[in-house]
């Protein structure tokens, strides 16, 4: 194996360590939500940091590889998806910190309902994420498609959200103020899936070397 070879599987592996994080974080977000857990929240908020060094860390080893190693074709894509896949998995981090401040603000209140299509929502978006990293590291398109077709399911379900949490609000306005709050969390679920489709659509360019997004080709 050459030293550049060796750069690159050092380089996603990097990328996979990252993405174990984002989903982790994602797990936890909801476990504080579901478990009124407000520690357990506190500590995916402090864990970000953590994804944040490495975002910083992969971007910079990918502009390194660049310079230095000047690469073609299939290595030049597999870098350049690198750096708007660290992207996509720093923005997941923050959304999952951004549930967690949710759920520390209505762990304050009584429960509004069971939590039911939250949690279905989130293990859409977490299965995303871990099957577009598989697909990411065998280079397989046909998992990714297939992460692209799911997103449908996730935005069914804010939808189906939002409706019943309209009802809520309708009949009794002192449920306001938690209705909005997860309102936002399913909101915050469907960005997390839109950028795992992002990161599949990323995966399809760097096989095939055509970009499909904002096009019907999927």
């Amino acid at each position: 194996m050459s030293i550049f070879d060796e750069e690159l599987r050092n380089l996603k592996e990097r990328i996979l360590k990252m993405g174990l994080l984002v989903e982790a974080a994602i797990r936890d977000s909801i476990k504080s939500l579901v478990d009124r857990d407000p520690d357990l929240a506190g500590e995916v908020i402090k864990r970000d940091h953590q994804i944040n060094a490495l975002d910083v860390e992969i971007d910079e080893e990918c502009i390194r590889l660049l310079a230095i190693r000047q690469p073609k074709a299939g290595d030049l894509r597999f870098i350049t998806t690198a750096m708007k896949i660290t992207t996509d998995l720093e923005r997941m981090g923050d959304l999952a910190e951004d549930i967690c401040e949710r759920a520390i603000e209505l762990n304050e209140e009584p429960p509004l309902k069971p939590y039911i299509d939250i949690p279905r929502m989130a293990e859409i978006a977490q299965g995303m994420l871990i099957d577009v990293l598989d697909a990411f590291v065998r280079k397989d398109t046909s998992v990714a498609y297939d992460v692209i077709h799911r997103d449908d399911e996730v935005d069914n379900l804010t939808v189906q959200i939002f409706n019943e949490l309209v009802f809520f609000m309708i009949q009794d306005p002192r449920a306001v103020s938690r209705a909005v709050k997860i309102t936002y969390i399913a909101k915050y679920l469907e960005r997390i899936a839109d950028h795992a489709t992002n990161i599949a659509e990323m995966v399809v360019y760097m096989v095939e070397g055509r970009m499909i997004r904002h096009t019907e080709a999927k």
